[in-house]
């Protein structure tokens, strides 16, 4: 069988993910999801605290906006920092690991070759494996199996922090938008009902990307929205008896 001939695998494995670059598509996509959950929460407190203190449309649009706003930096900045830090950390233990190949290469070929006995392979196959791996890709090999960093798939800080950014603004949207549209009389439960369905749905994204049961994610999910809208509109109602 030639290599033209090998087919896409089939069966209930064949949706794993084992392809090059998974790390990163998930980070961001990881930012992504929380990015738009932060959104929908975070301005739906605020526009329902502004709107459980007053009923001036203007008022609760530029409370939103600038909520959505300081929201988008904010998540986009922590992002770039957060991730920006874990990628530093990776490309200097990767440095490290290059030049003890190259100082010290049959002392990381037994340290290789041990990791793979305590996996299970007898001393000779270990070995066998350990030097047809360094011989294929040394860096590679080693830091995957000692480190559990795959050296081509790198995590990005900017795409986490354009997908958390554009995430939060697009989460953050839809609950401004709603409140500024729906009818006066309205709007409050309107909202609600929005954001409770795009945080059911966030969660249950969130919970497929990191492979786990859907139910208590969601449930979380939800539980958390409606608890801070609650309590930013009974801020803002209190506030607003208060004041007039």
């Amino acid at each position: 069988m030639t290599a033209g001939d090998i087919e896409a695998p089939v069966g209930p494995h064949a949706d794993e993910p084992h392809q090059n670059g998974l790390k990163s598509r998930l980070n961001w996509l990881r930012a992504a999801v929380l990015g738009a959950n932060d959104g929908v929460v975070s301005t739906a407190g605020i526009v329902i605290g502004v709107a459980g203190a007053t009923s001036d449309r203007t008022a609760i649009m530029v409370a939103g906006v600038a909520g959505l706003a300081a929201g988008a930096m904010s998540m986009a900045a922590g992002e770039y920092v957060s991730v920006s830090t874990q990628r530093d950390s990776e490309l200097a233990i990767l440095a490290k690991e290059r030049r003890e190949l190259r100082e010290e290469p049959e002392e990381e070929l037994a340290e290789l070759t041990g990791i793979y006995m305590e996996k299970g392979l007898d001393e000779a196959l270990a070995l066998e494996v350990a030097t047809a791996l360094t011989a294929h890709d040394a860096l590679g090999a080693h830091a995957e199996a000692e480190l559990g960093i795959d050296p081509d798939d790198i995590t990005s800080p900017w795409h986490a922090a354009w997908a958390s950014m554009l995430a939060f603004t697009a989460g953050a949207l839809l609950p401004l938008l709603t409140i500024l549209l729906a009818p006066e009389s309205a709007r409050i439960w309107v909202t609600v009902a929005v954001v409770v369905v795009t945080l059911a749905l966030t969660g249950f994204v969130s919970a497929r990307l990191g492979y786990a049961r859907p139910g208590r994610a969601v449930l979380r999910n939800v539980a958390g929205g409606v608890f801070a809208m609650a309590v930013t509109y009974g801020i803002g109602s209190a506030l607003g008896t208060q004041i007039g």
